[in-house]
């Protein structure tokens, strides 16, 4: 998301799995596929999240296999591997932080081709909280691609520049201001009208390369934007309070935030590969 609460974790479009290049929006591959999928996410998206802590088949190991296989069938086996870790990565940045809370977090549980989500009873006890548990997922997500660079660098194989490139795009598009995105999240703390500039962005995006899952996203951040913005107005004293946030905190936010979005795109630009086509 994230995506530390019930609502998925989004994820990039598919890259090709010899000599990958930027993904490609997934209307080129597969929109009847997703469309239906996005259909049926929709009707019963919140039924499966209330039972999936239930379900004893879904761990963690095991929607990790049920993923896997997702992925394979578009990008091959070891880009899907190495994604579905990179993902993995992401998500314990999450539940880090909230246990660092003190809040009881679930294991990451998959979703293919939505991502994963963290099943948590809430993200703290203020803002600057959520904040901080929003923004552990990109920030360990960054450093985990990021630890590919060596890797990448010593075998010169465009596979491992590709994966680092995915996994940054992966966290810089979750730094979006519009909640339930993680950069949702850290516009808590620095100023909750920012959810307005994300949903216009997100509509844009969606106007401009439609596709299930933009749509998907969409139609989470009107709901969970219009539930937050109308407890907010209507909470009185305690929900004030919890949108109470110091400047020095809101500061260190700032920071974080702001130098993740560097990190990943200067990250991105510097992995970005340039494949030649055949006449």
């Amino acid at each position: 998301m994230s995506p530390t609460w019930p609502a998925p974790e989004p994820v990039p479009s598919p890259v090709p799995d010899i000599a990958p290049e930027p993904p490609k929006p997934l209307w080129r591959r597969g929109l009847s596929g997703l469309a239906v999928l996005g259909a049926l996410l929709l009707k019963f998206g919140k039924a499966a999240l209330l039972l999936l802590p239930k379900a004893k088949l879904l761990t963690t190991s095991g929607t990790m296999l049920v993923s896997l296989a997702a992925y394979s069938l578009i990008w091959g086996w070891k880009f899907a591997l190495g994604f579905v870790l990179l993902l993995l990565v992401h998500e314990m940045g999450h539940v880090i932080q909230l246990r660092r809370e003190g809040i009881a977090a679930s294991a990451p549980m998959f979703i293919p081709f939505m991502g994963a989500v963290v099943m948590a009873k809430s993200l703290g006890e203020d803002a600057a909280a959520e904040a901080r548990v929003g923004l552990a997922g990109p920030l360990l997500g960054t450093l985990g691609a990021l630890a590919l660079l060596p890797v990448a660098a010593a075998t010169g194989n465009d596979f491992w520049y590709a994966l680092i490139f995915t996994g940054l795009f992966l966290n810089l598009f979750n730094l979006l201001p519009v909640v339930p995105l993680d950069g949702g999240r850290a516009m808590a703390a620095l100023s909750p009208w920012m959810w307005f500039v994300g949903l216009f962005g997100m509509a844009l995006v969606a106007f401009i390369y439609p596709n299930p899952i933009i749509f998907l996203i969409l139609l989470f951040a009107i709901i969970e934007t219009y539930k937050r913005w109308k407890a907010r107005k209507e909470g009185g004293a305690e929900v004030a309070a919890y949108y109470r946030v110091k400047p020095s905190i809101r500061l260190a936010v700032l920071v974080v935030y702001i130098g993740l979005i560097v990190v990943c795109g200067v990250g991105m630009d510097l992995t970005h590969i340039q494949r030649s086509i055949p006449s």
